[in-house]
């Protein structure tokens, strides 16, 4: 909701800025919780003066939320236009279209789904990779850490993808990490496998961002929330899927083997990418929904 209160405000033009900004600073207050939570546990114990911490930052949350944050969506409904054809879809079709019914559409879902495997595997497997090719575990904690500091670059790709269009990031984005993610049990050393872990982040910011933002340009504003919760339960899906594929893939085979599965499933999601997600930019867009079933149809269709 946070971030379809902010592509409320921003409007069509700076869509990708509006996500690349919650999804910057979203994971910076990943990496600073972990950061403050590692410092209090190791000061005090695991439990329980953590969750004493975490309890302010709740109630702080909670208080921001009712004093400060303002509804917006009087802006969505300001946008929209009530004669468009695809205004006020019900659930069903809205759930269609943003699974299946749009081939951009489920180009962009399937996309955020697989690419939920590469933020899976360094939570999973490339701490146990690394280890087990003898690196240190504060070493390997660096490495992991390039990977997810680079996320905050999102608050730039947002940007650059309503300057020149969402597809270019999100199809380099696609490629690079899961170059990333090949090079790694490709190299042997520390200082190589940190670069190759920045450059899976610096993937992963590319195509972040603007995965989500597809969604966003491709829906009516009557119906936008509903389409960009579609994407996000696909999305997120992603990382029980990939943590069952990539844990039967290190229990049968070995902790490369996760690494190649992982790698070939984003060279392959970007392909489908590449063929079939048409450009959603309202400057620079080819893509054309479909039009919704009309009740008549829709009546012949049920009475068949």
């Amino acid at each position: 909701m946070a971030i379809n209160a902010k592509i409320d405000l921003a409007g069509p033009d700076q869509r990708g800025l509006a996500v690349g900004i919650d999804e910057a600073f979203g994971y910076t207050g990943l990496a600073v919780g972990a950061w403050l939570t590692g410092v209090i546990a190791g000061q005090w114990g695991l439990r329980p003066e953590p969750f004493y911490f975490l309890g302010v930052v709740v109630v702080l949350a909670l208080l921001v939320s009712i004093f400060l944050i303002k509804e917006t969506v009087q802006y969505a409904q300001a946008e929209g236009d009530d004669d468009h054809h695809d205004a006020d879809l019900p659930f069903e079709e809205v759930l269609k279209r943003a699974t299946y019914g749009d081939r951009t559409l489920f180009a962009a879902a399937q996309a955020g789904h697989v690419e939920n495997f590469v933020d899976t595997l360094f939570w999973i497997a490339v701490p146990l990779y690394l280890t087990s090719q003898g690196l240190g575990i504060g070493a390997v904690g660096v490495v992991v850490g390039v990977h997810s500091a680079m996320y905050f670059l999102q608050i730039a790709t947002g940007g650059l993808a309503d300057r020149i269009g969402r597809r270019p990031p999100v199809i380099a984005g696609m490629f690079l990490a899961g170059g990333g993610v090949l090079g790694m049990v490709v190299v042997d050393s520390y200082v190589p496998w940190a670069v190759l872990a920045g450059v899976s982040g610096l993937g992963m910011a590319l195509l972040y961002p603007n995965l989500m933002t597809v969604p966003s340009d491709a829906a009516h504003p009557t119906w936008r929330s509903a389409g960009m919760g579609v994407y996000r339960m696909w999305r997120d899906s992603g990382y029980a899927v990939g943590a069952v594929l990539i844990g039967l893939s290190m229990e049968f085979v070995n902790a490369a083997a996760a690494f190649y599965v992982t790698a070939g499933l984003m060279f392959a999601s970007g392909a489908v990418v590449y063929v079939w997600m048409e450009e959603t930019h309202p400057e620079f867009g080819t893509h054309e929904p479909p039009a919704p079933a009309s009740p008549e149809s829709s009546a012949m269709t049920a009475q068949d």
